[in-house]
């Protein structure tokens, strides 16, 4: 998404992977909630892949509308994590205070997402397998309005039936969601529901309706979820770029 000789998404990419690597500590896992490619292309995959491999923590890719399913597979397997799908991309990541629980919304060819009755029953079953385990779904399209029109017109269109699940599910502690390059946060079906900002271009915060797609260089920006024993899961949204600081409240 975006115009390319405005924004330059691979260096916004290599700041992206260096303020991850700065963090102390560093994160346990890195959730890439779709859109990886533009078109798709193997080329585009590879040079993903270069960028990311610098970083030493598992990494966890979801596709968006923009990517193809077949090389997204091959370029970031998912038989690392438990309970790959032959098919779609979900899979579950285990052994972390939070359960993650990775969907697939892709509809090839087309800009907006949904989850088919297979997809849904296989998270139907792993929610199942840990009924009490705090657990986080993540997926690209939220099944969600926002009030940005040319958004909201290609979000996952077959919310209901995953809300069904949500409710019955009262584990579920977050759904972490892409695709609308802004931060966006509600309470849907008794649980949180995220939308991450983007660490290059956002959308452009317009709630006019029928607004034009447009989208504006803020600053850059990912978030940090932090698990805390007795407190739950606490979600801090962080800053690509450099900037002053930190300063001491007091001298001496």
């Amino acid at each position: 998404m975006g115009n390319c000789k405005v924004a330059d998404t691979g260096t916004l990419l290599d700041r992206a992977v260096a303020a991850l690597l700065a963090l102390r500590p560093r994160p346990d896992l890195v959730l890439v909630s779709g859109d990886l490619a533009y078109d798709g292309a193997e080329d585009e995959y590879q040079a993903l892949r270069e960028k990311l491999g610098r970083l030493p923590m598992p990494l966890g890719v979801i596709p968006g509308n923009h990517d193809d399913r077949a090389r997204l597979r091959a370029s970031f397997p998912i038989d690392r994590f438990a309970h790959p799908h032959p098919t779609f991309v979900q899979y579950a990541v285990e052994g972390l205070p939070v359960r993650v629980l990775a969907l697939d919304t892709l509809v090839p060819g087309q800009a907006h997402g949904e989850l088919c009755a297979e997809r849904l029953a296989w998270l139907e079953d792993r929610l199942a397998d840990a009924p009490e385990r705090p657990t986080v779904l993540t997926m690209h399209h939220p099944p969600v309005v926002t009030g940005i029109d040319h958004m909201d017109a290609i979000n996952c269109r077959n919310g209901e039936a995953l809300a069904a699940i949500v409710r019955r599910h009262p584990n579920v502690e977050r759904i972490l969601c892409g695709h609308l390059h802004r931060p966006i946060q509600l309470r849907w079906n008794g649980t949180l529901l995220v939308v991450a900002p983007s660490v290059a271009h956002q959308v452009t915060l317009d709630l006019r309706p029928k607004a034009p797609a447009e989208f504006a260089m803020e600053p850059p920006a990912y978030l940090l979820h932090h698990w805390i024993e007795g407190t739950g899961l606490v979600t801090h949204q962080a800053y690509v770029e450099p900037y002053p600081g930190p300063y001491p409240f007091q001298d001496g």
